[in-house]
């Protein structure tokens, strides 16, 4: 079974990170961070993946170390499903299209960590979340899941339509790069033979 649990304790964060790679989009998250739930919803849904989050942090400060310290629980809770990585496409890309918003995303679960991110946010808040945080989520998530990921948008006029573009976007690419691949289910997808 491609599940896994993580829990990350911290003075500033109390995070637990349930998913299952095979389930079918349920998401349950809640992390005080009411836009940031929603994101993480389109995650869940967008890979189908089932997802339950619980995040208690330091909010009277601000939504920094939530967002980020749920990134990289996420990121090792991903690792952990994974596994050796046998039988998986190891690769995802999407373009994605939100009314005015289109957003790209390429992924390699190569255990490398590499990030790349284009995307320019015309406000700082979409309510009370800061726009910066949605890169802090996908850096966090990138490092900790020991994935290359660029996420470029082409173009967008509102904010929410970008951050969650960005967010259906790395999705969908995610659901690509772990199903199973049929024609491969016994291999490691990497020529070394060690991913």
């Amino acid at each position: 079974m491609r599940q896994a649990t993580i829990t990350r304790t911290t003075r500033e964060t109390d995070i637990t990170v349930t998913l299952n790679l095979d389930g079918t989009g349920r998401s349950d998250c809640l992390t005080g961070v009411g836009f940031f739930d929603h994101m993480l919803d389109q995650i869940a849904k967008h890979a189908l993946i089932d997802l339950h989050v619980r995040a208690n942090g330091d909010l009277h400060i601000d939504d920094h170390h939530t967002v980020e310290d749920t990134g990289i629980a996420l990121g090792q809770a991903l690792v952990k499903a994974l596994g050796d990585k046998r039988g998986i496409r190891r690769y995802g890309h999407f373009a994605l299209v939100m009314d005015d918003a289109k957003v790209e995303a390429a992924l390699d679960l190569s255990a490398r960590a590499w990030f790349a991110f284009e995307v320019a946010f015309p406000s700082q808040k979409i309510g009370t979340f800061d726009t910066e945080l949605v890169r802090e989520f996908f850096q966090a998530l990138s490092t900790h899941g020991g994935m290359t990921l660029h996420i470029d948008k082409v173009r967008g006029l509102n904010s929410h339509h970008i951050a969650e573009a960005t967010f259906k976007a790395v999705a969908k690419a995610l659901r690509m790069a772990v199903e199973t691949d049929q024609r491969a289910k016994d291999a490691l997808p990497s020529t070394k033979g060690a991913l």
